[in-house]
């Protein structure tokens, strides 16, 4: 059975909108070493439109190093009502109902189901006790520069996780890992 294992980069104020424009001064060797062995321990992703755009428009033209050649590879689902036809290879669209066809991917599984990003697709998730683990990168700044749909901090469903693991990296980020609580009492 699979894991869905979630991991989200912010900064101190919240914003998760285009950390491409934020977090790379902070990405290094650890930063790497973490990335890498959360998707190598996957065998698909799963993302909602919005992220599954960004990486349809950037992953595609990136090869040569085993980070870009696992994500092109893999298999890839999109929760989504309005993509029809993906074009990034291996990509298919969930329906309707996608915290039953979640459900049925971790069971159907074996390695893990990441997911980059915390929007509405991970907001059902955790409605649903569906989400196993969730990385959150903190990241050292204050961005000031986001609308409230691209902030982490707004109304949700109550969820609550216990911390399994944290990391204190060089570059000042923490990532802080979570699991619902109680998962493993």
């Amino acid at each position: 059975m699979g894991k869905i294992i979630e991991s989200t980069y912010i900064t101190l104020d919240g914003v998760m909108n285009e950390p491409q424009q934020w977090s790379f001064d902070y990405f290094d060797d650890k930063s790497m070493e973490f990335a890498t062995a959360k998707l190598e321990a996957a065998d698909a992703l799963l993302m909602g439109r919005a992220t599954y755009e960004g990486f349809a428009d950037s992953w595609p033209q990136r090869s040569g190093d085993p980070f870009a050649d696992k994500i092109n590879s893999m298999k890839k689902y999109v929760a989504s009502t309005t993509l029809t036809d993906p074009t990034w290879q291996n990509t298919a669209v969930l329906g309707a109902d996608v915290a039953g066809e979640v459900a049925q991917l971790k069971q159907d599984l074996d390695g893990d189901i990441l997911m980059y990003g915390h929007g509405p697709v991970a907001r059902l998730l955790l409605e649903h006790n569906l989400l196993d683990e969730l990385h959150i990168w903190v990241h050292p700044l204050f961005w000031g520069k986001a609308a409230p749909e691209h902030l982490l901090f707004r109304p949700a469903a109550e969820a609550r996780l216990a911390l399994i693991d944290n990391q204190v990296l060089s570059s000042g980020v923490v990532i802080l890992s979570y699991a619902p609580a109680g998962a493993s009492e």
